[in-house]
């Protein structure tokens, strides 16, 4: 490898390496495992690894003073990668790896990451792998593609503007590799798209509010119709699991009551696997139609889980027992899905896929299904309506009626204060710089996401 790349930087760094003069930091894929080797209080851990003397500011930018009294074992998911963000950003290391930072952060806390990495690498090197193309359109100054069969193999390319990069990669085509990753080209709606009539409702719900000793959930009544899709919005800590669960039927309103009389599947935001049985033992005991050709090409075949059928439950990695769990949910006879952070541990292929599959299922079957996620890109895709979570994380949150698209989006990014622009090549959304003069003309028109509709 030292003569492969002699008289090349990378040949230089890899000498370093050879040599044992790099130190490095890491922060792993999976933060759910942090509590099985750490045990102690956040501000201890934090405390250790604060060899640059900048926790302080780690602390008030990623929002942890709450947590710091607070037991390692005893945090959320969202709350361990904010804690593995700082503990590994304190370090005084001359390379930063992070291996996913957005799994469990909303995207205000993603972009708060973002800063992070990005004051590190005004004097460090850092690398991050990232299936958030938002987040690494935001974060990068150039991204390597990776592309090949899972499981198989891999081929890393060279690198390339995040730019370019990016848009390669939703065409599907590698130029300078004369590859090929992809038959279809991912798109993005540049308008909103038109509000469709006369479709016919599948439930109405009125308003309700689920109150804990520290935190109120307050929820408008609403419809949710048939055939479609509505993603759910909001930041962390504001109720939007309390308001899947409630949907669900597995929590019980404190005030208001749910008679929907529905049949309802439901995928959790933790999996969780309690017993040690087969991929395909789980899907044949949840659907009757597991060897219809309908099955097999529309959920089975996209959702990538033939190569999975003989594998245990126990077996699987963290995005393949995710897309076994979202293929068991679709797979349930329901009048209603609810899915709560299918992304989560999914590839950018994966999550497109996903979407795709959950929008044509609710076409196809007449079903309506609402998803609650962070990532805007997959939200987009798959969403015909929004509701938008307002409030103040672990206070009070306040569950918005299903808004359309247009005004769902300009609602949640307004609370959030950001704007996107789109992409002059693919149309794809790209996060404006604050106080850039695009992302003040775009507040100004209050179109906070897409282009407004001409005259």
């Amino acid at each position: 490898m030292l003569e492969r790349f002699a008289g090349t930087a990378l040949g230089d760094y890899l000498k370093r390496v050879a040599d044992k003069g790099i130190k490095t930091a890491y922060k792993p894929q999976y933060v759910d495992r942090i509590p099985k080797s750490y045990s102690g209080s956040v501000k201890g851990l934090l405390e250790k690894t604060d060899e640059r003397g900048v926790l302080d500011d780690l602390v008030e930018i990623l929002g942890l003073s709450r947590l710091l009294d607070r037991e390692i074992g005893n945090l959320s998911g969202g709350e361990l990668q904010r804690v593995a963000i700082a503990a590994t950003a304190a370090r005084d290391a001359g390379f930063y790896f992070f291996d996913e930072i957005s799994p469990y952060l909303d995207i205000y806390q993603r972009i708060n990451s973002a800063k992070i990495l990005q004051e590190l690498s005004r004097g460090k090197a850092v690398m991050v792998v990232e299936h958030d193309l938002a987040l690494l359109d935001l974060l990068a100054d150039s991204i390597h593609l990776i592309y090949g069969t899972p499981g198989a193999y891999g081929v890393i390319t060279r690198p390339k503007g995040v730019r370019v990069g990016i848009n390669q990669y939703l065409k599907g085509n590698l130029p300078e590799e004369n590859v090929r990753i992809r038959s279809e080209a991912i798109e993005f709606e540049v308008h909103a798209p038109r509000e469709k009539k006369d479709v016919p409702t599948m439930v109405g719900y009125d308003a309700f509010s689920v109150e804990y000793p520290s935190f109120t959930l307050r929820a408008e009544s609403g419809i949710i119709r048939s055939g479609e899709v509505v993603g759910i919005l909001g930041p962390n800590g504001i109720g939007k699991s309390t308001y899947i669960k409630v949907l669900a039927g597995a929590e019980k309103p404190t005030k208001g009551s749910l008679d929907m009389k529905l049949k309802v599947s439901y995928k959790p935001q933790y999996l969780k696997v309690d017993s040690d049985v087969s991929v395909e033992f789980l899907l044949r005991s949840v659907t009757k139609d597991f060897y219809s050709s309908y099955y097999q090409a529309e959920i089975l075949h996209p959702m990538g889980i033939e190569s999975l059928l003989n594998q245990n439950l126990t077996e699987l990695s963290g995005g393949e027992l995710q897309r076994v769990a979202i293929t068991a949910c679709l797979s349930r006879d329901a009048d209603l899905y609810l899915l709560d952070e299918p992304s989560a541990h999914l590839d950018v292929e994966q999550r497109m896929l996903a979407a795709r599959v959950m929008r044509r299922f609710a076409e196809s079957s007449e079903k309506s299904v609402l998803v609650v996620d962070h990532d805007i890109y997959l939200i987009d895709l798959l969403s015909e309506r929004l509701v938008v979570f307002e409030g103040e994380p672990g206070v009070m949150g306040i569950a918005t009626h299903p808004y359309d698209m247009r005004d769902g989006m300009n609602a949640f990014l307004k609370c959030i204060g950001i704007t996107f622009r789109r992409d002059e090549e693919t149309r794809r959304p790209r996060v404006n710089k604050p106080g850039s003069r695009l992302d003040r003309t775009q507040r100004d028109l209050g179109e906070y996401y897409y282009q407004a509709e001409e005259a």
